[in-house]
């Protein structure tokens, strides 16, 4: 098994791409769930009962396989020890798998469709984010092979 630094070595580098917009991505969407809750169960009282509901209503469920997602990258790119190089590309599939082929990845697609018709920066980011996971498994609407 080699492996290497994922703060310098090349084999990291989409990795490191990828990780600020999914982030990015999960807020804006973190956000607009947000939105959506309010505006059928009114405001959320404060930070704590936000943080509340994110963790534990379902109608934020489809977000937390994202969250815990981004918290496995954050680990891997932030380690100061050295990683197995193939950390990099199983994690880029497993968020093409997530993003695509789960009914979480339904929602994410959802979701950002939904952003995007009024945020052209998440429909570049949405572009962005799948042109890094393209080369990880199979394409989306593709059965493997």
């Amino acid at each position: 098994m080699t492996v290497g630094n994922p703060a310098t070595d090349p084999a990291f580098e989409p990795l490191r791409q990828f990780r600020p917009l999914l982030l990015k991505a999960h807020k804006i969407l973190m956000d607009a769930e947000k939105d959506r809750y309010e505006a059928s169960h009114g405001a959320i009282a404060n930070k704590g009962d936000y943080l509340r509901l994110v963790l534990n209503h379902e109608q934020f469920s489809w977000l937390r396989p994202i969250s815990q997602l981004i918290v496995q990258i954050d680990e891997v790119l932030m380690s100061k020890q050295p990683q197995p190089l193939e950390r990099a590309p199983e994690l880029l599939n497993q968020a093409r798998h997530l993003l695509h082929d789960t009914e979480i990845g339904q929602a994410f697609q959802d979701r950002t469709q939904l952003v995007a018709r009024r945020d052209p920066e998440m429909a570049a980011m949405a572009q962005r984010l799948d042109e890094i996971m393209q080369p990880y498994g199979p394409q989306p609407g593709n059965s493997p092979t």
